[in-house]
């Protein structure tokens, strides 16, 4: 192979790294929270901890035998109806039902007037 396609294939590669770790967000704690066992390997040999978290990864090296850097277990996440009137988003039009609100996957709440009485709902991390 000649130097530009060394080249060439250099630069595709540092642009796929890039790209697969950019934009990542360190896992939670909650997320990290897995029995040594259970742990999957997320980086190669010798990755140090900030460099495993930017990968989005969790990192603890308290057990030996066992892969330090490893893949976090996915958010948990719940659908709320938001109890602050404030903030809510309007899901329907005036003077929907409530059944036809509930049909359409919204909540509704028929108070306080001047705000919308069927709204989205917020999706919100659950505790560890």
């Amino acid at each position: 192979m000649d130097l530009k396609g060394i080249c060439v294939l250099s630069v595709i590669l540092v642009v796929a790294l890039i790209t697969t770790t950019e934009g990542k967000t360190p896992p939670t704690k909650c997320q990290c929270k897995i029995a040594p066992r259970e742990r999957k390997n997320c980086g190669p040999p010798g990755i140090s901890a900030a460099d495993c978290r930017k990968a989005g990864c969790c990192f603890n090296a308290s057990v030996p035998g066992v892969p330090w850097c490893f893949t976090a277990k996915p958010k948990k996440v719940k659908k709320v109806c938001p109890a602050d009137s404030r903030i809510r988003v309007n899901c329907g039009y005036p003077g929907i039902t409530a059944k036809e609100c509930t049909n359409r996957k919204c909540c509704f709440r028929a108070h306080p007037a001047g705000v919308p009485w069927c709204f989205y709902h917020r999706t919100v991390e659950e505790a560890c």
